[in-house]
Formats: C-alpha cells, sequence, structure tokens
C-alpha cells in the first residue's frame, strides 16, 4: 500500500518524465520546460548585445531568475523522484538518487541552474561562466525523441567518426608536405613550414575555401584540385556514416515500439519473434482527427487496431474507456466476422496502426504454425464469459487497458 508522500513521489515522476503517464498536467509541464529553455537561451544571445543588456537589464534578470527558480524545483524533485525511475527502483534510496545525479541527464540539469548560482560565488572576471547557460538546450533532448536518436548515432558510431578524423588529419598532412615542397620557395610568407601549409590543407580538404591563401605555381594548383576533390570524399564519408546510423537508430525505435505493441495483443502471445515480424509487415498506418468516428456500434468488424499516438474513447453501454499509445481494440475482428459492440472515436488527433482481418487470414494460409498457435489463443478467449454476444471488444482487454503501459 502507497503512503501518502511515496504517492505523492510517484505523481511527481509521471508528470516530469516525458512519455510516461502523459495526462494534461504532464503535457503542461513539459510544454513549460520547452518554452522556458528556448526563452533562456534566446536571453543568453540577447544580452550578448550591449545596446540590449543595458536597455532590458530587468527583464533579462527576471527570465534568469524564473529560469532559477523552475530548473532548481525541476532538478529537487528529479533528484526525489528518482527511486521511482525503472533503472533505480531496485536500489536503497539514497544511491538511486545518487546514480541519476551522475548520470547525463542529471548532470545536464545540473549544469542548467549552478552558472546563475556561480554568479553570485565568483569574482566578477569569471562571470564568463554564464555562457555555460546555453549547455541548457541539452535538456531538449529530454523531450526530443529525434535529438535522442541523433545522439545515440554520435554514439554508436564514435569508433567509425574517430577513424574519419584520423584519416582526415592524415590525408591534410600529406596534402600540406607536398604543398609545402610546391609552394614553400614561391610563398614562404604563407607556405614556408608544413604547419603553414596545414591551414589551407585543412580549410581546403573541409571544402570551406576563405582564400586567404592560395596556390600560384602550375604544381600547387594541380595539387590544389585533387585536394578538393579529397574534401568532398572526407566530407561525405562522416556524413553517410551519421545519417546511417541515425535511420537505423529511428527505424529501430519504431520497431520495438510498433513490436511491443503487437507482441502484448494476447491474440498473439504464443507466436515466436519471426512470427510476430511477418504480422508486423501487415501493418498500415492511418490517420485520424480528432473527433472521428473508427467504428461504430452494430457494424461489420474487419479490422483490429494499434494506437500508436494520440487517444480514443470506446463507448460501452454502461461506460466508457480511453485508450492511448500502446493500446489496442478490435483483436476478435480479426478471426471472426463478428460485429462492433462499442463506438470508438477518436480524442485527439491519433495514429494508429491497421490490421485487416484479410492479411491475417491470407498469413495464417501460408503459414500453419501460425495459425494453429492463433486458433489456440483464439479459442481461451473467444468463450461466452469473456467475450460478449457478437461482438470483437473483449472484456479482459479493457480490464487491462485501463492501466497505462509503461514505455513500449
Amino acid at each position: 500500500m502507497l503512503t501518502p508522500a511515496r504517492g505523492w513521489r510517484h505523481r511527481c515522476y509521471e508528470v516530469l518524465e516525458p512519455g510516461g503517464f502523459s495526462d494534461w498536467v504532464s503535457r503542461v509541464v513539459d510544454a513549460v520546460i520547452i518554452l522556458l529553455v528556448v526563452i533562456s537561451l534566446i536571453t543568453v544571445a540577447l544580452e550578448s548585445v550591449p545596446a540590449l543588456a543595458a536597455h532590458y537589464r530587468r527583464l533579462f534578470l527576471a527570465i534568469e531568475l524564473l529560469a532559477l527558480v523552475v530548473f532548481s524545483l525541476e532538478y529537487a524533485l528529479r533528484i526525489w523522484t528518482a527511486v521511482e525511475h525503472p533503472l533505480y527502483r531496485h536500489l536503497p534510496p539514497a544511491q538511486a538518487r545518487m546514480r541519476y545525479a551522475t548520470s547525463s541527464p542529471g548532470l545536464i540539469d545540473l549544469i542548467a541552474v549552478l552558472p546563475f548560482w556561480f554568479a553570485w560565488l565568483v569574482p566578477p572576471a569569471l562571470q564568463v561562466l554564464l555562457v555555460l547557460r546555453v549547455v541548457r538546450f541539452l535538456k531538449l533532448g529530454r523531450y526530443s525523441p529525434a535529438m535522442r536518436s541523433l545522439l545515440d548515432a554520435l554514439y554508436a558510431e564514435r569508433r567509425a567518426l574517430l577513424g574519419c578524423f584520423m584519416i582526415l588529419i592524415g590525408v591534410a598532412l600529406v596534402m600540406a608536405t607536398l604543398m609545402y615542397l610546391a609552394e614553400g620557395k614561391a610563398q614562404p610568407d604563407k607556405f614556408g613550414t608544413i604547419p603553414d601549409a596545414m591551414w589551407w590543407a585543412i580549410v581546403t580538404l573541409g571544402t570551406i575555401g576563405y582564400g586567404d591563401v592560395v596556390p600560384v605555381t602550375p604544381f600547387g594548383r594541380m595539387l590544389a584540385t585533387g585536394t578538393i576533390f579529397l574534401g568532398l570524399i572526407m566530407v561525405a564519408l562522416p556524413v553517410g556514416i551519421v545519417a546511417q546510423a541515425f535511420a537505423s537508430d529511428i527505424h529501430r525505435r519504431e520497431f520495438i515500439v510498433t513490436w511491443g505493441m503487437v507482441a502484448r495483443v494476447p491474440l498473439f502471445t504464443g507466436l515466436d519473434a519471426n512470427q510476430i515480424a511477418e504480422i508486423m509487415r501487415l501493418l498500415r498506418s492511418q490517420r485520424i482527427e480528432a473527433g472521428t468516428i473508427i467504428a461504430r456500434r452494430g457494424e461489420a468488424a474487419h479490422s483490429m487496431y494499434f494506437v500508436a499516438a494520440g487517444e480514443v474513447e470506446i463507448d460501452l453501454p454502461d461506460r466508457s474507456v480511453r485508450l492511448g499509445p500502446g493500446h489496442f481494440f478490435g483483436e476478435i475482428a480479426v478471426l471472426r466476422k463478428a460485429r462492433r459492440s462499442a463506438t470508438v472515436r477518436a480524442i485527439t488527433r491519433t495514429s494508429l496502426l491497421v490490421l485487416d482481418a484479410r492479411d491475417v487470414h491470407i498469413l495464417m494460409d501460408h503459414e500453419p504454425r501460425i495459425a494453429e498457435r492463433i486458433h489456440d489463443t483464439a479459442r481461451k478467449r473467444t468463450e461466452p464469459e469473456v467475450l460478449e454476444p457478437r461482438g470483437d471488444l473483449v472484456t479482459e482487454e479493457l480490464v487491462e487497458s485501463s492501466e497505462p503501459e509503461a514505455d513500449l
């Protein structure tokens, strides 16, 4: 049994953690923090303009004080609720909080508030540390799956990117040495040493080409032409590596989410990994605007639905049930020509993954093992006491759906 203090702590964790318990309070808190991060970053940039800093000094100070209070409170609450995090639940409270404080998100939250506190403690000459406020930009990574995917991609390909960097340095050194031999006597002030020529090589390989140092001898120009083509390759290598890793990470995240939704359907619990993957290939996406009726009570049922994003409401005769991301409905329609036992409408703009019964039957005809396992599960779930008469919404399914799923 939860004590009141533990209940409040768990509720704070649900509100603060993006993607967890996504009710309106959580969405408002996320929006406030994101907006405050953006405003704070704009303030840091505008403060560097002397005229604006002098004219709007009080406004900038008020914004920074507000950011300080909000981010400090957020950091304290995250430390307090760290024991509710799935990764730290098995640890003692003190150790769980220390683990969060020393993690990457915890350090970013700490750096977001430390610079302003330093302003009151360090000498004026060291107040350049306030520029660390721009690190608050990294806080947006908690609320942006795309940023998290990019950071994960960079980390996953760190060895390949380091290899590209080493190759770049090696090529720059070789081209700088050749250019030193070709242009050293003609332009001793610009190519008189290999380190001087390195500047030209790096700028050229980076395809920047400032034009402050250019070769004048025929051989030097030939070397410059070759260096330019090498530069295109050197730029394409890391870009291709990061782009491929980023796309793979996005695909992996979507695959995991979809896999989790399909695998938790009781109808498919007996299937192995390859068989679930076959089911996933049959899914098609569908976007529904708020207020649109997805299924109507009494009409023939031909598909089941997975809620990928948004929220839907099922109007039963005696109650209404709301389903969020990760939930499903209409699974019995995959196997039998039933009629809808309830009306389902979208509460918000909703993304659905649709599985047509016709496609599943085609798959079952080609894969007898899948058909056998699905039928075995269906026989247990379509008994009279479980299934509503001529309906496709299972009572057990709605009971499960009343509790939000955790991070699918």
